[in-house]
């Protein structure tokens, strides 16, 4: 499996209990949501294993999980910082018209006049809108709306067309 066909959703960030239950720091939205895919394909330093999530859920503020394999404080002290990211086809179908963001970055983006203004490096959520910010000669940030500046997405091709001025 390729490096992009793996999505970063979080990460170990300390113990919980003695039973070999992790803290997780969560990247999706719900925070809870890490806990439905399985199995996770963790991550440090070069180094790679795959563990089950056996069980989960939302304590306090943190996301607690069980994994398999891990039985007690130690094992489970010895995940902490491990990047945790699961396979692209662990994620639902995505509904006509929505996006995930893993499939956006990456995209050539251009504009209605046909000028290249680069390509998708990331996205920022705002309060009012998402944001994707776009890498060419200069960085760009340009509200995701679609049916106003995004006129089209099509990620067969790998391309987005923004209504967007070049020289904004």
């Amino acid at each position: 499996m390729s490096e992009q066909q793996h999505i970063h959703v979080g990460k170990i960030s300390g113990v919980f209990g003695i039973k070999g239950w992790v803290k997780v720091f969560s990247y999706t939205d719900d925070r809870a949501n890490i806990l439905y895919y399985s199995p996770w394909l963790l991550k440090k330093a070069g180094e790679t294993k795959t563990l089950k999530v056996i069980d989960g859920n939302l304590q306090g503020k943190a996301v607690v999980a069980q994994l398999e394999g891990i039985h007690d404080r130690d094992q489970a002290a010895s995940l902490m910082s491990w990047d945790i990211f699961i396979s692209h086809e662990q994620l639902p179908k995505a509904a006509s018209g929505e996006y995930y963001w893993s499939d956006l970055i990456g995209l050539s983006v251009e504009n209605t006049e046909g000028i290249t203004l680069g390509v998708i490096s990331g996205l920022l959520e705002t309060g009012a809108n998402d944001v994707i910010i776009v890498q060419g000669e200069r960085e760009r940030c340009i509200p995701f709306l679609q049916g106003q500046t995004v006129v089209s997405i099509d990620l067969n091709a790998g391309k987005m067309v923004v209504d967007w001025d070049a020289d904004f």
